[in-house]
């Protein structure tokens, strides 16, 4: 469970009890959007995400499972690493994949392809303030049904291998699946 507003609350005590000149931190305003904005993202995940945080404490720093249920990568679990920058929610989340896959839109060191993730985009689809984690876990979800991108992939190989051959495509996100992403 969330305990930041727990830790914020015992912070500004321990700061009211002592001299206010000394150990006043200000609460960040990515801290304050994250509480209401993980908790918002927990109720509400879809079936085939789970968000597990390190250090309940870091709401900017956190790791998304996604477990495909149809699809070309069903079967496969695949981890991502999302950190949310200080300048939170002006600026987009940065989203690693660690997961080896073979993905038109996921690059095989893990870097993401994903309009929502982009400061400006010229199509009016990149991060806005509006947007919130929510967009960012489904948009990667996705990825895996069908949000795949072939008009600007990051991974050329595999976007050129599903529009010559999408059967030769299949095996290949299966020889992946089965060395690195197996559930």
């Amino acid at each position: 469970m969330i305990t930041l507003r727990g830790k914020l609350k015992k912070d500004a005590d321990v700061s009211n009890s002592k001299n206010k000149d000394l150990n006043y931190k200000r609460i960040s305003v990515r801290d304050k959007l994250l509480v209401k904005e993980v908790q918002e993202m927990e109720q509400t995940l879809p079936s085939t995400c789970k968000v597990s945080f390190n250090d309940p404490h870091r709401l900017h720093e956190f790791n998304l499972l996604i477990t495909p249920d149809e699809g070309y990568w069903c079967g496969g679990r695949f981890c991502f690493h999302i950190f949310i920058p200080e300048e939170y929610n002006m600026i987009p989340p940065n989203v690693k994949c660690l997961t080896k896959l073979w993905h038109p839109n996921i690059s095989e060191d893990g870097s993401v392809c994903l309009s929502i993730l982009r400061e400006s985009n010229l199509d009016g689809l990149g991060w806005a303030p509006t947007r919130k984690l929510l967009d960012v876990v489904w948009g990667l979800n996705s990825l895996f049904t069908d949000l795949l991108n072939f008009d600007d992939p990051l991974n050329k190989d595999a976007a050129e291998l599903f529009i010559k051959d999408k059967e030769a495509f299949g095996v290949k996100v299966k020889e992946y699946l089965n060395h690195y992403a197996k559930r």
